[in-house]
This record gives structure tokens, sequence and C-alpha cells, in this order.
């Protein structure tokens, strides 16, 4: 899947997704969430936080949401339906359960389905393909590809003044109030580091003549090709497939 464009990696599940959020049933986010998981796992390079997302923090979310909207359910609308634990005076319905799981595998199969293009999408990739095929103006483009470098960049600024500042022997002691103090004064050198490098990019990108010309050329080139309207209209046919297949709506 990284031979994808972007563009057709997140606009594939974007159906699927709208659709998934008014669903009410199990069944339908269920094979949705699923799926997802398949395309993940068969299209994407599992890497370590990838695998972490798939095995751990999803199925964990849908647990603990699902077991939250069980436990708040009103116990009116659910009182017809079956009980399936009673502790003292306290119930717990079918239709409680039915709700709560519901909740939690639509918010699974939602952060599923966005990790199909996640997953497998990088940020500058997907603004290259955005200037391209939707002809997004560059100048808000390449902002964004600045805004992507500023991160890394931060990161590493980051851990050069947690550096110096153990070489100075500020440690500031243990404890969460010790951190938070740390981290306070952290804000100061990276907010001038962030001064200094905003001045050099916009240095340079005045130095290449950024916004004196209508279009400018892309060294990366990210075309939409053949197979990329394949695999749209392949996720979508089978999105529509699986939702006539389960009938959420009646």
């Amino acid at each position: 899947m990284h031979g994808i464009n972007p563009l057709a990696k997140v606009a594939a599940p974007l159906p699927a997704m709208v659709l998934v959020l008014f669903t009410r049933d199990i069944a339908t986010p269920l094979v949705f969430l699923l799926l997802s998981y398949a395309v993940v796992l068969a299209g994407a390079r599992l890497t370590r936080a990838t695998a972490t997302m798939l095995g751990v923090a999803l199925p964990v979310t849908v647990v603990a949401i699902g077991a939250g909207f069980t436990l708040w359910a009103d116990a009116s609308r659910v009182a017809d339906t079956p009980v399936l634990l009673e502790l003292g005076g306290w119930r717990l319905h079918a239709g409680a359960l039915e709700t709560g799981l519901a909740t939690g595998l639509r918010l699974g199969a939602l952060l599923a389905l966005a990790l199909v293009g996640g997953a497998t999408t990088e940020g500058p990739a997907l603004v290259r393909s955005a200037i391209r095929t939707l002809h997004l103006p560059y100048r808000v483009g390449y902002s964004a590809l600045a805004a992507y470098r500023f991160v890394p960049r931060f990161r590493h600024e980051l851990d050069v003044i947690r550096a110096a500042h153990r070489v100075r022997g500020h440690h500031g002691g243990r404890g969460p109030v010790s951190a938070l103090r740390r981290g306070f004064g952290y804000i100061v050198p990276l907010l001038a580091g962030a001064i200094r490098h905003a001045e050099r990019v916009a240095l340079a990108m005045d130095a290449r003549a950024f916004g004196a010309h209508p279009t400018r050329t892309e060294r990366h080139v990210v075309p939409w090709r053949p197979r990329d309207t394949v695999f749209l209209l392949l996720l979508w046919a089978v999105t529509a497939l699986l939702f006539t297949a389960t009938r959420p709506f009646g």
C-alpha cells in the first residue's frame, strides 16, 4: 500500500467512516474493524508503533469504552431486555451490554479505518499529492511541509536542552512537581530556538522566490496512477457490499 497515492488511501475509507458513524448495531462496525485490520496488516510495514496501536491501544480502547457505556446506559430504555447480571439492586441488562459494545466497536472501527491511510502515509507525501492532484496552492502546501519539518527539529532541540541541563546539574529533583518545573524551564529555550528556525526558513524561502510565481516545480512528484483509481473504487465497492449485507439502517 505504500505505492498507492496518499489521497486514494485517505479517500477510500471515508464513505465507510461516515456511514459507520451513524450505525447502532454490532455487526457493521465489527465487520469494518476486521476489514481495516486485514488491509493494514496486509499493506503496511508493521512498525512497533503500528503493532502497539493494533494489538494493544485499539483493543483496550474498544473494551474500555464498551464497558463504560454499558455501565452508563439508561436503565429505563433497556428494562424490557433480559437481565444478564444482578448485584444487589444493580442489574446488567442485555440491551445495555449491546449499547456499550456497539459504541466501543463503532469508535474502534473509525480509528481502524483511519489507520488504513494513516499507517501507510507520510505527511509530506500527502501534502505533495494534494498540491499536484487537488491543485492545492503551493503556498499553503509548503507551509504545511514546513510545519512537518518543525516537529523533528523541536524534538532534537528538546533533547539538546535536556542534555545541557543535565551537564550543568539542573536536575530539579524527582517527583511530579520537579518534572513540571523542568518542563516550564524548557519553554523559553524552545521558543527561542523556534524563532531562530522560523527566521532561517523565512530567509531561505525568500531567497528561492517563494510565492513570486503561480506554480512551482516539485522535485518529488506524487502522481495519480490507474492503480490508485482501482484501489479507491475497490474499497468503495467493498464498503457498499458490506453495508448491503449487514443492513444496519433497516
